[in-house]
């Protein structure tokens, strides 16, 4: 079962993405790469930890975080229609209610600028205080994890534009996830973060389709 604390420390997803030290994801996205999924996530060093595979689209829009062997971790379901853009997170592959683990939503309606998420753990079913909080900077793209309702930051994300990223349809997210903070579960807010904030993934895939293969 998804747990946490009062410093966000704790297992969320599995006791293998929590580490006694500081943890930083680079996370790249590529926006006009649909067809075989447009996030890879890895360490400092290159190393693959994680990748988004394809989007799942229906009633539901469905993504499935993968490990470095091709096996899910975890499953993003975003119920469609709905006025908060509310995702369900799941354990491994599944859809199951009995492998929920946590909900994400815009902690308000209508949001013009900044971007804030509250995130609530699989128990916490009155949904009335978030177990996490995430607060996005449009003016200089920096993220921030909170545990909870306090000041208590368990992750960081900027941002990074290159020219050469903007030219080739790529965005990079730099994250910083403090000593034992699930990171599976930070990087899945991340990719929830730049679904919610990024552009209707119909434009998305007129425009891959128009530039072909560039940025491959």
């Amino acid at each position: 079962m998804a747990q946490s604390n009062a410093t966000g420390s704790g297992v969320i997803v599995d006791a293998r993405f929590c580490a006694k030290y500081p943890v930083e994801l680079v996370i790249v996205r590529k926006w006009m790469k649909i067809k075989q999924g447009n996030f890879v996530i890895t360490d400092v060093n290159g190393n693959m930890l994680f990748k988004v595979n394809d989007r799942v689209f229906g009633l539901h829009d469905q993504r499935t975080l993968l490990d470095s062997s091709g096996s899910p971790v975890l499953t993003l379901r975003d119920k469609m229609m709905t006025m908060h853009n509310r995702w369900k997170v799941f354990r491994g592959g599944s859809t199951e209610e009995s492998d929920l683990l946590y909900t994400v939503k815009k902690s308000s309606m209508v949001q013009f600028f900044d971007t804030k998420l509250d995130v609530f753990l699989s128990h916490n079913t009155e949904e009335e205080t978030p177990d996490f909080r995430v607060e996005c900077d449009s003016d200089d793209c920096d993220c921030v994890v909170y545990a909870g309702e306090s000041d208590v930051i368990v992750a960081q994300m900027h941002k990074k534009h290159t020219a050469r990223s903007v030219l080739f349809g790529k965005h990079k997210f730099l994250v910083t996830v403090n000593p034992s903070v699930d990171y599976a579960f930070i990087a899945s807010l991340i990719v929830i973060l730049d679904d919610v904030d990024g552009p209707d993934p119909s434009v998305l895939s007129v425009t891959s389709t128009l530039l072909g293969n560039f940025g491959n």
